[in-house]
């Protein structure tokens, strides 16, 4: 990992971060909430404009790992607790907006990236191309269990898959189970009718940190690009992208997978190194991922995140009444606190991966 790696992972980071707040920034203005200050960066101030009109500070800090909003909040010096601009004095749901459009902006810059990544690569299809002998990696093959050139995959284990990522997805998540595949056929010249494959065909391949994954031994054909073409593909690249974040929580909560597999901001420093070399669609895919997961995890109801705060901001739009604050605030203390034991933990697992 050289220091251009680490520079071109924290500006990726720094940038995720950055629009993260700047959805906090606009719902803020939007919704009326009094905002003090909007910055870029973090640390010592390097240049900045005090605006006259909003009496908003815009400024630039020294170190380009994000930036943050600051807002009257009402409980502290900073806004009289009668300022009907702060931001507690705010009803619940503009509340609510504020808090949900970080998360949003990140799912939103994912899509965006996505959309950038289909069209700028190769876009792939469902419809199997051939078996070259290179991607054999079991003694029997997909092709020998009644797989064939032409077949439009639509389903595996269940799954209806519209693009290739979702078909390998689905794929490496059974890869040490039997897989049923749907698949749409020609087979006598009448039109392609729906039939179902049983592969009892195994994808055993194994990480050095004892993670099961799945892969085929097939190729697929590249599909045409149109406008309607790149949006479905963006779409459903992106809620699978959604998918994946979701069910390797579940995966990680059940013993499915270990801490291991969970890699931090250390960790995908190295991925993005990886992705760098292999050019810049490849980058601009890992960062959406990154932007994608962000959003999905800002999201979840626990404490200290902004799913956490959205779900007592529920709490008090369905029962007319807030949870008393110091009740939330310890909450979300004691969230986290934990959230940075468990980064601590994973940062430790970063490091010791490189040795």
């Amino acid at each position: 990992m050289n220091f251009l790696t680490v520079l071109i992972a924290l500006l990726a980071f720094g940038f995720l971060i950055f629009v993260h707040e700047l959805g906090h920034y606009i719902a803020a203005r939007l919704t009326g909430i009094k905002v003090y200050e909007f910055s870029i960066g973090m640390g010592p101030k390097l240049v900045w404009y005090d605006s006259k009109r909003s009496g908003i500070r815009y400024k630039l800090c020294m170190f380009p790992i994000g930036g943050y909003v600051s807002m009257a909040d009402g409980e502290d010096e900073s806004a009289p607790s009668d300022d009907p601009r702060a931001f507690s004095n705010q009803r619940p749901w503009k509340r609510f907006i504020v808090t949900v459009a970080g998360g949003t902006v990140n799912l939103i810059v994912g899509f965006v990236l996505m959309l950038a990544v289909v069209i700028g690569s190769t876009m792939t299809t469902t419809v199997v191309a051939d078996f070259p002998p290179s991607l054999a990696i079991s003694e029997t093959s997909t092709e020998s269990f009644g797989l064939k050139s032409g077949d439009e995959i639509i389903s595996v284990g269940g799954k209806r898959v519209h693009t290739a990522l979702e078909m390998d997805y689905e794929i490496m998540r059974r890869g040490t189970e039997p897989l049923e595949v749907v698949i749409l056929r020609d087979t006598d010249g009448d039109g392609k009718r729906e039939s179902k494959i049983p592969l009892t065909v195994t994808f055993p391949t194994e990480t050095q940190e004892g993670q099961l994954l799945g892969t085929r031994d097939f190729r697929v054909y590249a599909g045409e690009k149109t406008f309607g073409s790149v949006m479905r593909e963006t779409f459903y690249r992106s809620t699978c992208l959604v998918r994946m974040v979701w069910e390797s929580l579940f995966d990680l909560i059940t013993g499915r997978y270990g801490i291991e597999a969970v890699s931090g901001p250390i960790g995908i420093t190295g991925s993005v190194g990886e992705a760098v070399s292999y050019g810049v669609f490849p980058f601009l895919y890992l960062i959406s991922m990154i932007s994608i997961n962000l959003g999905v995890l800002n999201l979840i109801p626990l404490p200290a995140l902004d799913g956490g705060r959205m779900f007592f901001l529920l709490i008090e739009m369905i029962f007319r009444k807030p949870v008393p604050r110091a009740i939330e605030a310890k909450i979300h203390g004691i969230g986290l606190m934990l959230l940075l034991l468990f980064s601590l933990f994973v940062a430790v697992l970063d490091v010791k991966s490189f040795f």
